[in-house]
């Protein structure tokens, strides 16, 4: 029971109603597309990545955006905004921790307490983004997709809620592997500094 008497019911995620304004500014600013499903929005300025099914807000987790800041040109090391999709898949069955080079699998893992320089290694699960707005993230020098940009796991889990990648989305192991496995390829992904 809330202080103003009314009951918050169980089964609703604290955030509801952020979920419930970016369902309303997504059927406004990117009118055509299919809003049913999984959607992911990654608020840059929260360093928070949101899940969203169906309207219903799922799971939120802390994240790590462009040290860079955001921006969509080739080799500007930021983090693209605007509406993409989860093209691609890789990492099924890795070890947290597993170091991906090139989305396989090295063999090799990534020593999570480390000190000292930050070796971008991205780590056991990627989800590779492709951008749906033909020239802002999509084509030509601005292309999320031959930028590589991905959603990922980090060795640098420390950096994790401060802007320190190096243009990707970068996780905590545990909740990249969550995520890859709530989510199905072709879902949303909406990125904005906000």
């Amino acid at each position: 029971m809330l202080a103003n008497g009314d009951s918050l019911r169980t089964s609703e995620h604290p955030k509801q109603g952020l979920a419930d304004l970016l369902m309303e500014y997504m059927s406004l600013r990117y009118r055509g597309h299919d809003l049913h499903g999984d959607l992911i929005y990654v608020s840059v300025s929260g360093q928070t990545l949101y899940h969203v099914r169906d309207g219903r807000m799922l799971a939120h987790y802390p994240v790590a955006t462009a040290k860079n800041g955001l921006g969509c040109q080739q080799n500007s090391y930021c983090t693209p905004t605007g509406l993409h999709r989860i093209r691609e898949k890789y990492g099924e069955g890795i070890p947290e921790f597993g170091i991906l080079r090139d989305r396989k699998f090295t063999g090799e893992f990534a020593d999570p307490d480390f000190a000292g320089v930050d070796k971008d290694w991205i780590t056991t699960r990627v989800l590779w983004l492709e951008g749906l707005e033909p020239g802002h993230n999509q084509g030509g020098l601005v292309d999320s997709y031959a930028r590589y940009i991905y959603i990922h796991g980090t060795a640098n889990e420390r950096a994790i809620g401060t802007p320190s990648s190096q243009g990707c989305i970068r996780m905590r192991n545990a909740d990249v592997v969550t995520l890859f496995n709530e989510v199905a390829l072709g879902a949303l992904v909406v990125i904005l500094d906000n």
